[in-house]
């Protein structure tokens, strides 16, 4: 077998991580960065995010003070839990849930971008964070044909 082959053949092994690692890392950087963006410090919700939620990010049915809560936390929580790759499909489920109520009630018009994160999320939700997560390395998410741990044995 030829070099180009078998590096072919080795990189098979690892492309479906590869590719979760990647949608993982992107879509993280994506709500990570506009987490950031609502708050002053680590995590002191600025004076701009409360007015953006009560005029712009309008919700029904939660008050605008508990929704900058609720979207700032998440856009912190969840990135970093995608990044660590612990926990990935509530992760990746917690921001599809946020990019649906973005597409529904806040920005209908930005649908394309909001495909791109659903495109990188999906995935995530389907297939797990793959073997490069700590997901997989403590057995909460084996590869598949894998059975995960039986942590209660």
């Amino acid at each position: 077998m030829n070099i180009y082959a078998r590096a072919g053949a080795w990189l098979d092994r690892f492309s479906g991580s590869i590719l979760l690692l990647v949608a993982r890392l992107g879509v993280a950087g994506v709500f990570f960065m506009s987490g950031r963006t609502k708050v002053d410090g680590i995590l002191h919700i600025t004076d701009s995010t409360y007015s953006l939620f009560e005029t712009d990010y309008k919700i029904p049915l939660i008050p605008p003070y508990y929704a900058a809560h609720l979207a700032t936390y998440q856009e912190h929580l969840f990135p970093i839990l995608l990044v660590l790759g612990l926990f990935n499909r509530v992760a990746a489920l917690g921001l599809l849930g946020m990019t649906t109520v973005i597409e529904v009630f806040v920005y209908p018009d930005a649908w394309p971008t909001h495909l791109s994160w659903a495109g990188l999320l999906l995935p995530i939700i389907f297939r797990g964070g793959g073997k490069f997560s700590l997901d997989y390395l403590l057995g909460l998410d084996p590869a598949r044909g894998e059975k995960p741990k039986d942590y209660a044995a």
